[in-house]
C-alpha cells in the first residue's frame, strides 16, 4: 500500500481562503427587508432610479448596489423602460 502525501498549503492560500470564507457583514437588500420600498421601484419614479446608475448613466450591479438578483432584474428592466420614455439618459451628458 502507498502512503498519500498530503500538500502543504502555503500561508498566502490559507490566509486567502480563510479571508474567503469570514466575509463578515452579510448585506441584505433593502427591498426584501421593506415592503414600501419594493413600490418605489416604477419607470416613473426617475429620482429614485438615479441612485442606481453611475455618473456615466451605467446600471450599478448587484454587488455595489446590494440589492438581490430578483430585485436587481427588476430594477434594470424600469431603468431600461425610464430610458426608453427619455426620462434618465442613455449616456453622460457632455458639457462643453
Amino acid at each position: 500500500m502507498t502512503k498519500k502525501i498530503r500538500l502543504k498549503i502555503s500561508q498566502r492560500l490559507y490566509k486567502k481562503k480563510n479571508r474567503r470564507n469570514t466575509n463578515g457583514l452579510s448585506r441584505n437588500c433593502r427591498f426584501c427587508q421593506n415592503t414600501d420600498q419594493h413600490s418605489l421601484i416604477d419607470y416613473k419614479n426617475a429620482t429614485f432610479l438615479k441612485s442606481f446608475l453611475t455618473e456615466r448613466g451605467k446600471i450599478l450591479p448587484s454587488r455595489i448596489s446590494g440589492v438581490c438578483c430578483k430585485h436587481q432584474r427588476s430594477l434594470s428592466k424600469e431603468i431600461r423602460k425610464s430610458r426608453t420614455f427619455a426620462l434618465l439618459p442613455y449616456c453622460a451628458q457632455f458639457f462643453q
